[in-house]
Protein backbone atom coordinates (compact mmCIF):
# COMPACT_ATOMS: atom_id res chain seq x y z
CA UNK A 1 0.00 0.00 0.00
CA UNK A 2 2.88 2.37 0.72
CA UNK A 3 4.40 1.92 -2.95
CA UNK A 4 0.97 2.75 -4.37
CA UNK A 5 0.61 5.89 -2.41
CA UNK A 6 4.64 6.74 -3.28
CA UNK A 7 3.75 6.23 -6.36
CA UNK A 8 0.79 8.18 -6.68
CA UNK A 9 2.32 11.21 -5.45
CA UNK A 10 5.20 10.94 -7.68
CA UNK A 11 2.71 10.74 -10.72
CA UNK A 12 -0.26 13.03 -9.81
CA UNK A 13 1.28 16.23 -11.14
CA UNK A 14 2.21 14.47 -14.38
CA UNK A 15 5.94 16.29 -14.21
CA UNK A 16 7.63 15.97 -17.75
CA UNK A 17 10.23 13.69 -16.37
CA UNK A 18 9.26 10.84 -14.71
CA UNK A 19 12.33 8.75 -12.50
CA UNK A 20 10.80 5.28 -11.43
CA UNK A 21 13.47 3.16 -9.42
CA UNK A 22 12.50 -0.12 -9.37
CA UNK A 23 8.98 0.75 -9.49
CA UNK A 24 7.36 -3.04 -9.40
CA UNK A 25 9.76 -4.52 -6.65
CA UNK A 26 7.26 -6.33 -4.37
CA UNK A 27 3.45 -4.84 -5.95
CA UNK A 28 1.36 -7.54 -6.73
CA UNK A 29 0.40 -8.71 -10.34
CA UNK A 30 -2.71 -6.24 -10.43
CA UNK A 31 -0.60 -2.92 -9.25
CA UNK A 32 2.01 -3.95 -11.21
CA UNK A 33 -0.02 -3.81 -15.20
CA UNK A 34 -1.95 -0.76 -14.07
CA UNK A 35 1.22 0.96 -13.07
CA UNK A 36 2.28 -0.16 -16.42
CA UNK A 37 -0.58 0.91 -18.32
CA UNK A 38 -0.21 4.69 -16.58
CA UNK A 39 3.44 4.89 -17.23
CA UNK A 40 2.65 3.96 -21.02
CA UNK A 41 0.24 6.30 -21.31
CA UNK A 42 1.95 8.82 -20.16
CA UNK A 43 5.36 8.43 -22.41
CA UNK A 44 2.99 8.53 -25.34
CA UNK A 45 1.60 11.76 -24.15
CA UNK A 46 4.97 13.07 -24.31
CA UNK A 47 6.80 13.03 -20.70
CA UNK A 48 10.33 11.15 -20.37
CA UNK A 49 10.21 8.15 -18.31
CA UNK A 50 13.61 7.17 -16.68
CA UNK A 51 13.17 3.72 -15.34
CA UNK A 52 15.73 1.58 -13.43
CA UNK A 53 15.04 -1.77 -13.12
CA UNK A 54 16.32 -5.30 -12.72
CA UNK A 55 13.05 -6.90 -14.48
CA UNK A 56 14.61 -6.85 -18.09
CA UNK A 57 10.96 -8.23 -19.28
CA UNK A 58 9.88 -5.03 -17.78
CA UNK A 59 12.50 -2.89 -19.62
CA UNK A 60 11.68 -4.77 -23.66
CA UNK A 61 8.29 -4.20 -23.57
CA UNK A 62 8.44 -0.96 -22.42
CA UNK A 63 11.58 1.31 -23.30
CA UNK A 64 12.47 2.79 -26.59
CA UNK A 65 16.26 3.16 -25.54
CA UNK A 66 18.23 0.66 -23.07
CA UNK A 67 21.35 1.55 -21.05
CA UNK A 68 23.03 -1.39 -19.43
CA UNK A 69 25.74 -0.71 -16.22
CA UNK A 70 28.62 -3.10 -15.47
CA UNK A 71 30.74 -1.69 -12.15
CA UNK A 72 29.34 1.92 -12.83
CA UNK A 73 29.75 1.69 -16.16
CA UNK A 74 27.66 2.25 -19.46
CA UNK A 75 28.79 -1.10 -21.83
CA UNK A 76 25.59 -0.29 -24.08
CA UNK A 77 23.43 2.02 -24.74
CA UNK A 78 20.82 1.90 -27.75
CA UNK A 79 17.55 1.61 -29.26
CA UNK A 80 16.06 -1.54 -27.86
CA UNK A 81 15.31 -2.94 -31.21
CA UNK A 82 19.26 -2.85 -31.79
CA UNK A 83 20.40 -4.34 -28.73
CA UNK A 84 18.05 -7.26 -29.55
CA UNK A 85 19.38 -7.48 -33.27
CA UNK A 86 23.29 -7.18 -31.99
CA UNK A 87 22.94 -10.56 -30.56
CA UNK A 88 22.50 -14.59 -31.30
CA UNK A 89 19.06 -14.87 -33.25
CA UNK A 90 18.02 -17.79 -32.32
CA UNK A 91 17.56 -19.24 -28.63
CA UNK A 92 17.06 -22.88 -28.33
CA UNK A 93 15.35 -24.08 -24.42
CA UNK A 94 14.53 -27.19 -23.79
CA UNK A 95 14.58 -29.49 -20.05
CA UNK A 96 16.34 -32.01 -19.61
CA UNK A 97 18.13 -34.65 -16.80
CA UNK A 98 20.65 -35.61 -18.94
CA UNK A 99 24.40 -34.17 -18.71
CA UNK A 100 25.10 -32.29 -22.05
CA UNK A 101 28.06 -33.20 -24.30
CA UNK A 102 30.68 -31.04 -23.30
CA UNK A 103 30.71 -29.37 -26.16
CA UNK A 104 27.76 -27.54 -25.74
CA UNK A 105 27.40 -27.46 -22.21
CA UNK A 106 30.49 -24.88 -22.70
CA UNK A 107 28.48 -22.37 -24.16
CA UNK A 108 24.66 -22.90 -22.74
CA UNK A 109 23.03 -21.84 -20.23
CA UNK A 110 21.42 -24.76 -17.69
CA UNK A 111 19.48 -23.51 -14.76
CA UNK A 112 17.84 -26.93 -13.21
CA UNK A 113 16.29 -28.74 -15.79
CA UNK A 114 16.56 -26.62 -18.20
CA UNK A 115 18.93 -25.43 -20.74
CA UNK A 116 19.55 -22.88 -23.11
CA UNK A 117 21.87 -22.89 -25.70
CA UNK A 118 22.60 -19.89 -28.61
CA UNK A 119 22.19 -20.37 -32.28
CA UNK A 120 23.65 -17.77 -34.59
CA UNK A 121 21.68 -19.57 -37.78
CA UNK A 122 19.56 -22.63 -39.42
CA UNK A 123 22.27 -24.62 -40.25
CA UNK A 124 23.55 -24.23 -36.12
CA UNK A 125 20.29 -25.09 -34.41
CA UNK A 126 20.18 -28.56 -36.50
CA UNK A 127 23.78 -29.05 -35.57
CA UNK A 128 22.82 -28.51 -31.90
CA UNK A 129 19.94 -31.22 -31.82
CA UNK A 130 22.11 -33.50 -34.04
CA UNK A 131 25.01 -33.53 -31.57
CA UNK A 132 22.15 -33.47 -28.27
CA UNK A 133 20.49 -36.60 -30.12
CA UNK A 134 24.09 -38.26 -31.22
CA UNK A 135 25.07 -37.92 -27.15
CA UNK A 136 21.62 -39.68 -26.45
CA UNK A 137 20.48 -36.44 -24.68
CA UNK A 138 16.47 -36.72 -24.29
CA UNK A 139 14.64 -33.10 -24.35
CA UNK A 140 11.82 -32.05 -23.21
CA UNK A 141 9.55 -29.13 -23.98
CA UNK A 142 11.99 -27.60 -26.79
CA UNK A 143 11.05 -24.15 -27.32
CA UNK A 144 13.24 -22.46 -30.39
CA UNK A 145 12.71 -18.59 -30.23
CA UNK A 146 14.76 -15.21 -30.90
CA UNK A 147 16.82 -13.71 -27.75
CA UNK A 148 15.61 -11.66 -25.40
CA UNK A 149 16.80 -8.63 -23.50
CA UNK A 150 17.97 -11.31 -20.91
CA UNK A 151 19.85 -12.82 -23.52
CA UNK A 152 21.40 -10.14 -24.39
CA UNK A 153 22.09 -8.73 -21.07
CA UNK A 154 24.01 -11.89 -19.85
CA UNK A 155 26.21 -11.97 -23.33
CA UNK A 156 27.34 -8.20 -22.46
CA UNK A 157 27.86 -8.65 -18.75
CA UNK A 158 29.96 -12.33 -19.60
CA UNK A 159 32.10 -9.96 -21.72
CA UNK A 160 31.10 -11.69 -25.21
CA UNK A 161 33.52 -9.62 -27.63
CA UNK A 162 31.48 -10.30 -30.68
CA UNK A 163 28.08 -8.61 -28.77
CA UNK A 164 30.28 -5.81 -27.24
CA UNK A 165 31.53 -4.76 -30.57
CA UNK A 166 28.73 -4.58 -32.67
CA UNK A 167 26.80 -2.81 -29.83
CA UNK A 168 29.94 0.22 -29.84
CA UNK A 169 29.81 0.60 -33.51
Amino acid sequence: MKRRVLVAQALVHRPPVIVLDEPTAGVDVELRQTLWQFVSRLNREGHTVLLTTHYLEEAEALCGRIAMLKQGRVVALDRTSALLAGTASTMLRFKTDHALPATLAAQSRVTGRIAQVTAHDASEVEMILGQLRGAGVKIEDLEIGRADLEDVFLEIMQGEPAVAERIAA
